[in-house]
């Protein structure tokens, strides 16, 4: 038996949550529930649970639980924290439930709340998620699998090396071809820059559109082409 205190303010959801604790998950005891921090922290002081199963959203605030959780681990570090939250568009919110120390995040979506999900966190598991967070999870891998192997195909069919792409790179965060020449990753003078990105404009544009190409062109075309990512520009220094 482990013991449960359930943190979820719509008090629907919370009779709702409690009968899935009650009718399918029977080895664990909900011990108190909470609809605000004021009511949660006392439980927290009466008895210590387990787990504690934490909405994210609370009185209107969206940020509150993943404060809550902060606090549990700096306070509690042996209690588990799992969220169960209606928040199924805000993906920046759940990263930083899981940075707080969440083991896991389970949306009010599709199946809602088994007991794998709440046994794999009390066996010592992270990053337990339920069906519609993982179907999101691997959207978006595979969205970044895709344009990795677009930008590996560019780098081989325009014969672009480490130092081409440190060039694009920093020209795309604004330095000046003396500013790149200084880093110590660049060895080359300032005029040797200029004549490798006018060898990159011969290789990433036509002939017929190579006229009048400035840095702002080259540095859109790199992008374009995922040779440099848009997302991720961080400069050497």
């Amino acid at each position: 038996m482990y013991n449960v205190i359930i943190v979820e303010d719509v008090k629907l959801e919370l009779k709702g949550t409690e009968e899935i604790f009650r009718n399918e998950i029977p080895e664990a005891q909900v011990i108190g529930t909470a609809m605000t921090e004021e009511e949660f922290w006392p439980l927290m002081e009466q008895q210590l649970p387990d787990m504690v199963l934490l909405d994210l959203g609370l009185g209107g605030s969206t940020t509150i639980g993943v404060s809550i959780c902060r606090t549990i681990k700096e306070r509690y570090p042996e209690v588990k924290v799992l969220i169960f939250t209606g928040e199924v568009l805000n993906e920046r919110l759940w990263i930083d439930a899981l940075d707080a120390g969440a083991c896991g995040i389970v949306l009010k979506t599709g199946e809602l709340l088994t007991r794998g999900e709440i046994r794999s966190v009390m066996e010592g598991k992270n990053y337990v998620f339920n069906q519609p967070i993982l179907e999101k999870i691997i959207a978006r891998f595979r969205q970044s699998v895709q344009l990795d192997v677009i930008r590996n195909k560019a780098m081989l069919a325009y014969d672009i090396d480490e130092y081409d792409e440190r060039l694009l790179r920093h020209l795309a965060l604004g330095y000046t071809k003396e500013m790149i020449s200084s880093l110590p990753t660049m060895p080359f003078s300032p005029k040797s820059l200029e004549r490798r990105q006018i060898d990159l404009i011969g290789r990433l544009f036509t002939p017929s559109e190579q006229r009048g190409v400035n840095v702002t062109r080259l540095v859109v075309r790199a992008i374009e082409l995922r040779i440099i990512d848009a997302d991720n520009l961080v400069a050497d220094e």
